[in-house]
C-alpha cells in the first residue's frame, strides 16, 4: 500500500528563494492552463486535450519573452501543475455525471499567491534524491537539510514539497509500504465518539477529550486581536500574519500526535474494531461546531482505516442512524428518547447503563454481527 511520509525541511535563504520560484511558476502553469479552457469552452471550441495544453502553456510558453523565466525551474514541477489541473478537472466531470461518489466536486480555481498553502511536486523523473548526508537533493534547488524522524520503509516515487501558512517547510514522500501483520489477537473493542470524553471503548475504558483549541484559545485571542490591529500591506501585518498561523499549527501538530499515538495503541490492542460512521459535516452545522472541529474525529477515523489495513486488523463502521445510546445492551430493549443531557439510565430489566460505555457495547455487537454476515455466518435474532 501507498503511504506519505512527512518530514521538516530547513532550507537556506538562497533555497527559500529558489523554492519560492518554483512554487511561482507551478502557480502560473496552473492558472494559465485553466485560464486556456476557460476560454476555450466560452467561446464554444472543444476542451482542450492534456497534450495540446502542455504544449501550450509550457513548450511553447517558455519560447516567449512574457513567460521565458519558466524555463529556470525544473520542468517536471511544470509537468505537475499541469497534472493536478487535469485530475481537478476529471474529478469534477466525474461528480457532474454521477459516476464520483460523495458530495459534489467544485470545478478548479485559480491559485494566489496568497494561499495558505503552496506545494510542488517532484517525481522520478526528476531525478531527486536522498545524499549520503541525509539531505534531499532537488533539481536547480540544491541539497536541503531535513530532520529525520524515522526511516522510509522503501525507496520514494515522488516528493512533494510544501510550505504552510506558517512558513515551515516540509516534504512529504510518497513509498510504497509493505503490508506488516501484527500477532493474531482475541480482542475486539466497540467505540463510541464524543465530546465529554474524546473515546469511550467498550471495556470502559474512557479516554478524555484534549480539547486542544478550547486550550489555545487565549493565545489565538491575543494573536489576532494583535493582527487586527496592523495596518494592512505593512510588514507588522505580515509578521502578526505568521504569528496567528503558528498559534494554529500548534494546535493542529498537538491534536495530529493525539490521534496517531491513540489509533495505533488501538489497532494494536485489537483483532477488530468497531466505530461510528459519524456525520460530522452535519454536526459542524450546530451549536457544537467550535467543538467538533476541535475533536478531530474524521482524522482519527481516517487512521484507523488504514492502519487496520497495514497491520492485518478489521476495522467496522456501523451505520450513523444505529440507536446505540437508547438500546439496552443486556436486553435490547430501545428506549423512547435518550436527551445528551442523560449520562446514565435504567433499563426496565434492571440494567443501570453508562450512556457512552453502553453505546460503546452496542457498536461493537452490532460490528460483530455485521462481520458474521459478510463472512456468511448466521447472527441469532435479538430476544
Amino acid at each position: 500500500m501507498q503511504l506519505r511520509y512527512n518530514f521538516r525541511l530547513y532550507p537556506t535563504p538562497g533555497q527559500r528563494a529558489a523554492l519560492a520560484q518554483a512554487f511561482g511558476c507551478a502557480r502560473v502553469v496552473f492558472n494559465d492552463g485553466l485560464r486556456a479552457r476557460q476560454e476555450a469552452h466560452a467561446a464554444g471550441l472543444p476542451y482542450v486535450s492534456d497534450g495540446e495544453l502542455s504544449k501550450r502553456v509550457i513548450t511553447q510558453a517558455k519560447k516567449t519573452p512574457e513567460r521565458a523565466w519558466l524555463g529556470e525551474v525544473s520542468a517536471v514541477v511544470l509537468q505537475q501543475a499541469l497534472a493536478d489541473l487535469n485530475t481537478a478537472y476529471r474529478n469534477f466531470f466525474a461528480s457532474a455525471s454521477g459516476k464520483r461518489k460523495g458530495p459534489k466536486v467544485a470545478p478548479p480555481r485559480f491559485r494566489s499567491r496568497k494561499d495558505n498553502r503552496q506545494a510542488i511536486r517532484f517525481t522520478r523523473n526528476a531525478r531527486f534524491a536522498i545524499t549520503a548526508g541525509g539531505r534531499l537533493r532537488l533539481p536547480k534547488i540544491g541539497d536541503v537539510p531535513v530532520k529525520w524522524s524515522r526511516r522510509l520503509p522503501s525507496e520514494p516515487s515522488s516528493v512533494t514539497v510544501i510550505k504552510d501558512a506558517a512558513g515551515r517547510y516540509f516534504a512529504s514522500f510518497v513509498v510504497e509500504a509493505p503490508a506488516e501483520p501484527l500477532p493474531q489477537t482475541a480482542a475486539e473493542v466497540g467505540i463510541d465518539l464524543g465530546l465529554t470524553h474524546f473515546a469511550v471503548l467498550s471495556d470502559g475504558r474512557k479516554v478524555g477529550n484534549p480539547r486542544f483549541l478550547r486550550r489555545a484559545e487565549r493565545r489565538l485571542r491575543k494573536a489576532q486581536k494583535a493582527l487586527s490591529r496592523k495596518a494592512k500591506g505593512s510588514n507588522n501585518r505580515t509578521k502578526a500574519v505568521a504569528r496567528v498561523a503558528r498559534a494554529h499549527a500548534r494546535v493542529a501538530d498537538a491534536r495530529r500526535d493525539f490521534t496517531h499515538q491513540l489509533s495505533t495503541r488501538i489497532i494494536r490492542e485489537n483483532q477488530a474494531v468497531m466505530v461510528e460512521d459519524l456525520c460530522v459535516k452535519g454536526l459542524a452545522r450546530t451549536r457544537l461546531a467550535k467543538s467538533v472541529h476541535d475533536a478531530g474525529w474524521s482524522a482519527f477515523v481516517s487512521m484507523l482505516e488504514y492502519k487496520a489495513a497495514r497491520y492485518g486488523r478489521t476495522l467496522v463502521k456501523i451505520d450513523r442512524w444505529f440507536p446505540s445510546s437508547k438500546l439496552c445492551s443486556a436486553c435490547g430493549a430501545l428506549a423512547e428518547s435518550m436527551p445528551l443531557n442523560v449520562r446514565s439510565w435504567a433499563c426496565p430489566c434492571g440494567a443501570v447503563h453508562d450512556r457512552d460505555v453502553n453505546a460503546a457495547k452496542n457498536i461493537l455487537a452490532t460490528g460483530r454481527a455485521e462481520r458474521l454476515n459478510a463472512c456468511g455466518g448466521t447472527v441469532r435474532p435479538a430476544a
